[in-house]
């Protein structure tokens, strides 16, 4: 059983603030501050280059991997760490398609993250005119997995609304239709339970700075099935993902398994703050995070649909159909955010009208819920948002 009171201890929350932004940016961890000043003074400042041995740099991200396999469902020696989340789905959907090479439509949903959708943009672009990228709604994902589909590119649980696709079945239907997949787990890593292998996923990708917790611009994974670990080709083959890098061969030859993901140098300084959270992580059961966020989130609903009418709900009632996160949608979303903000609520505005609150079990308890909505009720019902100086937008909203 998680002990959410220990966990919450080892956090380092600012006084008076009720965090509900950690779908976004992870709070930092109490330890994390003295992990990465260790790493650069005794390794970094005492080491220097011979901490690539001495402190076991380069296989970090294969180590840190591992740890976050536990977390979704991956079997052991098939997570990498490295680059960013954009550059991780390149990498996979890339590989996906070269092992799909008859077809040439990869499938995703308007509900995908923009940047998804972005990096494929630019890739079949890159493959010619015969490739091409078909965005349908979410709720049409299902009907349009056909024959002609080399990849279902998908993000498990909606960033805006919070809205949770079924993984198995639709991993299911892929391969039945002879579709490859790959699963986006920005906002499923650390906020639900993930069962990569179970659903016989194909490749996975995600990122660690939000419910993980390694810091702004924390780095990425990458999961590769084990049928798939040794024939996927990197189509961004980088030195690291080289079978022999310090052999300085002048042609590429991959890495065994889940090394040839890799691209460029470990980063190490975010690697160590990422330890500091994995620590923290290594004591919850996914199964008790899970149903404590479902009882946040349901206590967050029931209450704020009590108390602020002109907000209206924008995720799935369900818990079972839902992240960790609760969107409602006000036609001034932007500048009540800031007014909650200024009042120490912290959570975000997704356009074009989505006020996004993200709960997460290891630092928010039901006091924290509570508190908040005092806070938001009395933000609506006085329209406390009603001031010039919460409607000028920000550049990160």
């Amino acid at each position: 059983m998680t002990d959410f009171s220990t966990t919450k201890a080892m956090f380092s929350l600012p006084e008076g603030m009720i965090y509900l932004d950690g779908n976004s940016l992870g709070p930092m961890p109490r330890a994390t501050a003295e992990r990465v000043r260790g790493t650069i003074e005794d390794e970094w400042g005492e080491m220097l280059i011979t901490g690539w041995n001495k402190a076991g740099w380069m296989q970090k991200p294969t180590a840190i991997g591992d740890r976050i396999a536990r977390l979704i469902g991956a079997e052991p020696g098939h997570v990498v760490m490295g680059d960013t989340l954009s550059i991780k789905v390149y990498q996979a959907v890339a590989s996906a398609l070269e092992l799909n090479p008859t077809r040439k439509v990869v499938l995703s949903d308007s509900g995908n993250f923009p940047s998804d959708l972005y990096m494929v943009e630019g890739l079949v672009k890159s493959l010619g005119p015969d490739y091409s990228l078909r965005v349908v709604a979410p709720e049409e994902v299902s009907a349009n997995i056909t024959d002609d589909i080399a990849v279902l590119m998908l993000t498990e649980v909606d960033y805006r609304t919070g809205r949770k696709h079924d993984m198995k079945t639709l991993t299911e239907q892929a391969h039945a239709a002879g579709v490859v997949t790959v699963w986006d787990l920005a906002h499923s890593a650390g906020a639900l339970p993930v069962d990569l292998a179970g659903c016989n996923a194909d490749f996975a990708v995600g990122c660690t700075y939000k419910y993980l917790n390694s810091g702004p611009g924390g780095p990425a994974f990458i999961y590769v099935a084990p049928r798939h670990a040794e024939k996927a080709r990197p189509a961004l083959s980088g030195w690291l993902g080289h079978a022999a890098p310090f052999d300085f061969d002048l042609n590429y030859k991959p890495g065994n398994g889940i090394e040839r993901m890799r691209v460029g140098t470990p980063p190490v300084l975010q690697l160590a703050a990422l330890e500091a959270s994995m620590d923290i992580w290594d004591m919850a059961d996914m199964a008790d995070v899970r149903a404590k966020s479902i009882e946040l989130c349901d206590l967050f609903i029931t209450e704020l649909e009590t108390r602020c009418p002109d907000l209206s709900l924008a995720s799935p009632r369900d818990g079972a159909g839902r992240g960790s996160q609760v969107s409602f949608s006000f036609h001034e979303g932007y500048a009540a955010m800031q007014a909650l903000i200024g009042r120490g609520v912290v959570g975000d505005f997704r356009a074009p009208d989505i006020m996004r609150f993200g709960f997460t079990p290891l630092y928010i308890d039901e006091g924290d819920v509570r508190a908040a909505v005092d806070i938001i009720e009395d933000v609506m019902t006085n329209a406390l948002w009603d001031s010039a100086e919460y409607k000028t937008r920000n550049a990160v909203t």
